[in-house]
């Protein structure tokens, strides 16, 4: 059985899009009003923390968001995760399909393959259920709800929405596993989060060298997604002309300003 790879970022192109993501946070900060030492909380996806306290996750490049890219040891130690209705120990199952070594692993990847279909295959049935996936996106994205804001940089301007409405959104999306569609693929590596039948998130390990190995990484496509946020959330106010907002994001955010 043959195994493709899709070709990961090298180093300096992963260290100039993570410089690219401070940049454009340093350029929201500034919009602001805040000043080049802001404050944020990288861990917590807190990037930028506004005048009034809350916390925006922001997101920016051109075609991919990685939401997050975990080991076996931040599922087993967050206790969010822990306690996600088995979604989290099914994420670890997902990452001990994989052997312990990376040597190993390269010996023999299609074993690997095959054992990680039914972890993901159960794990794409329990995000189904009735409001797992979207209990799993406030996870994912705003940190369970500590971050208030999916702030993303998109053609130029900040764009602001806030949690709920993105996890109301996401939270609809339709959930499958991956299909082998031409020799050599392995069906069940991934689970597919879908808007009317089109790709928009994936949720796969990343097994592409020793560095990045048996690691959980969940993705979306920036176009498609941005595309359903302004379908489903309407434009409210404009903060400034580099700053839009958007829904729910209306009725809080730029509160500092009314305190003047």
């Amino acid at each position: 059985m043959t195994i493709r790879r899709k070709r990961a970022l090298s180093s300096d192109e992963a260290r100039r899009v993570r410089q690219q993501g401070h940049n454009d946070a340093l350029q929201f900060a500034l919009e602001l009003g805040l000043t080049r030492d802001y404050e944020n909380d990288r861990q917590a996806k807190k990037d930028v923390i506004d005048p009034s306290g809350d916390a925006h996750s922001l997101k920016s490049g051109l075609k991919k968001w990685q939401i997050f890219l975990y080991r076996r040891e931040r599922f087993l130690n967050d206790s969010a995760f822990i306690l996600m209705n088995g979604i989290g120990a099914l994420l670890v199952e997902c990452i001990d399909a994989f052997p312990v070594s990376f040597d190993a692993y390269v010996l023999d990847k299609a074993a690997a393959k095959a054992k990680l279909q039914d972890p993901m295959v159960r794990l794409a049935e329990r995000l189904r259920a009735p409001g797992r996936l979207k209990g799993f996106i406030l996870k994912a994205i705003f940190n369970g709800g500590e971050v208030n804001y999916l702030t993303v940089k998109h053609q130029g301007k900040f764009h602001i929405f806030h949690n709920t409405d993105v996890a109301n959104v996401f939270g609809e999306f339709e959930i499958c596993n991956s299909l082998a569609r031409k020799e050599g693929d392995v069906p069940n590596q991934k689970v597919l989060l879908r808007w009317n039948g089109v790709n928009v998130g994936e949720i796969e390990m990343r097994n592409d060298s020793i560095i990045h190995y048996r690691e959980i990484r969940f993705n979306m496509i920036k176009p498609r997604a941005m595309e359903l946020l302004f379908s489903k959330i309407p434009h409210k106010s404009t903060f400034s002309p580099m700053v839009e907002v958007y829904g729910a994001a209306d009725k809080r955010f730029g509160r500092w300003r009314a305190k003047r």
